[in-house]
């Protein structure tokens, strides 16, 4: 094991949380709208396309969480056996995952979304292509989602469900949107939250 700074994590926790927040932002602005132009080559139902990255969004989250807390359970083993202090195995843990967060398989998620995207029943894709096609977004999603879980408190995605009633708090309207429908038809990006407050909109249809 390489050596690790007491403390580090905790330290930087307010500088990294503010970079991890506009990150995200980012990948929306950015990775995002390149997913949806090389998807719309592919298909042409735009509510497809739309629903193909907000699946892949949350698929990349819950792939990095759980990879996290494999990680996470490893490198407590591993630490456990020689901890003696003054910092708790705890806050010793995740200065070492902040420190070497390049050791996080980012690969291993993304094969694990891409899996779980392709026997999800509300998205499909033409046969002779493959959701590796938007590997790109999945992985930034992958990074930022894996790195959001080494805060304190921890970020994560709201959960949406197509029907759910729309929320001002929790979502922008698309600009397709009819404003006077009250429910979502579907999703376009998750919401990001901190202790189950909103700290980013995402983005919703509303449709009658």
């Amino acid at each position: 094991l390489r050596s690790c700074s007491p403390g580090r994590a905790r330290r930087t926790n307010a500088s990294r949380r503010a970079c991890l927040v506009a990150r995200f932002g980012d990948i929306y602005a950015q990775e995002r709208l390149d997913a949806e132009t090389l998807l719309r080559t592919y298909i042409s139902d735009m509510e497809m396309v739309q629903r193909i990255i907000f699946i892949a969004a949350v698929e990349s989250f819950h792939a990095a969480k759980m990879a996290y807390r494999q990680f996470k359970v490893r490198v407590r083993e591993t630490l456990s056996l020689g901890h003696s202090g003054p910092e708790s195995l705890e806050d010793t843990v995740l200065d070492y995952i902040v420190r070497h967060e390049d050791l996080y398989d980012v690969q291993a998620s993304v094969n694990e979304v891409i899996r779980s995207m392709n026997i999800n029943p509300k998205i499909s894709f033409p046969p002779e292509i493959d959701f590796i096609v938007i590997s790109t977004l999945i992985r930034e999603l992958c990074r930022v989602a894996f790195s959001m879980q080494t805060l304190i408190p921890p970020l994560d995605i709201a959960f949406g469900t197509d029907g759910e009633l729309f929320s001002e708090t929790k979502y922008h309207r698309s600009f397709d949107s009819d404003f006077t429908a009250a429910l979502v038809a579907y999703h376009v990006w998750p919401a990001l939250m901190e202790n189950d407050v909103v700290i980013v909109k995402g983005e919703a249809v509303t449709k009658r």
